[in-house]
């Protein structure tokens, strides 16, 4: 048994929709979520950007006990592992790819045409392409990003025509002239746009990765026995700019939950506190 809570992080807020889908499975378990939202979006940022602000944050989290760090997002997902886990090899990391890759090679076969969309980063580095095919080389991948996807919706832009023609900008052509009958949401906050695409292309399956991490998260703590049992801590979800989108994008995802939210500058004292 392992009260401590697990340590989540994004370079936003997309991040947050992986946290629903851990409530219902392991409810048990308590959370520390971070939000890059001063310096997002990381999917048009240089590597080394990347590597630097996520060793960052994931030093935070250390310091704040956490017993597991969860990248819940992509892009970091895809660039930083390695270094991630040379310097704490003592706290498991787990990534969002992996455990994509393993419900895609689960779910699909060759007859499939599996598309892939993210960041410029997640998609320019070829990770997923590598996961899926290092389990099944025979599968169809192709790939695509959508780099107006995050910015939309980071600002909330959601449900309106904008967003619509702009998943038809990136996606039309690309669901048509590759034949694709499943699409996989590259990018944790993708999900915040999944109804628009189901509405758009409702033939297609999609693969929602903020969803399949859940599973590897629960077979880690079983294997090393860090289940949570019955104690008082409160979630708590640090933003480094606690702007009015973060906080609107807490109340949507988890409705009337109670949830502690904080501010937090990485290189100064928290500075201020609220709840919603």
């Amino acid at each position: 048994m392992d009260n401590r809570p697990i340590g989540f992080f994004d370079s936003g807020l997309g991040g947050l929709t992986c946290i629903p889908n851990l409530m219902k499975l392991l409810p048990k378990e308590k959370i520390i979520y971070f939000g890059d939202t001063a310096r997002t979006p990381y999917g048009s940022k240089a590597v080394s950007t990347i590597q630097s602000f996520s060793l960052q944050i994931a030093d935070f989290l250390v310091r704040n006990n956490v017993k597991m760090i969860v990248i819940a997002c992509n892009t970091v997902s895809a660039t930083c592992i390695p270094q991630l886990q040379r310097r704490w090899p003592q706290i498991p990391i787990v990534g969002i790819i992996q455990p994509a890759a393993e419900r895609i090679v689960k779910s699909c076969s060759i007859m499939n045409k599996i598309g892939i969309i993210g960041t410029k980063v997640t998609i320019q580095s070829g990770a997923y392409r590598e996961q899926i095919q290092s389990l099944n080389d025979e599968l169809d991948i192709y790939q695509t990003p959508c780099p107006a996807f995050v910015p939309l919706i980071e600002e909330g832009i959601i449900q309106n025509d904008i967003m619509d023609l702009t998943i038809k900008y990136y996606m039309e052509d690309f669901i048509l002239e590759n034949r694709l009958d499943t699409i996989v949401l590259g990018c944790t906050h993708y999900p915040l746009i999944r109804s628009n695409i189901k509405r758009l292309y409702p033939s297609l399956r999609i693969i929602n990765p903020s969803e399949e991490i859940v599973y590897s998260i629960r077979r880690v703590l079983k294997e090393r026995d860090m289940f949570a049992g019955d104690f008082e801590f409160e979630n708590v979800f640090y933003a480094s700019d606690l702007s009015e989108n973060f906080v609107n994008m807490i109340d949507r995802i988890f409705h009337d939950e109670e949830i502690k939210v904080k501010f937090k500058n990485l290189e100064l004292e928290e500075v201020e506190e609220g709840r919603r």
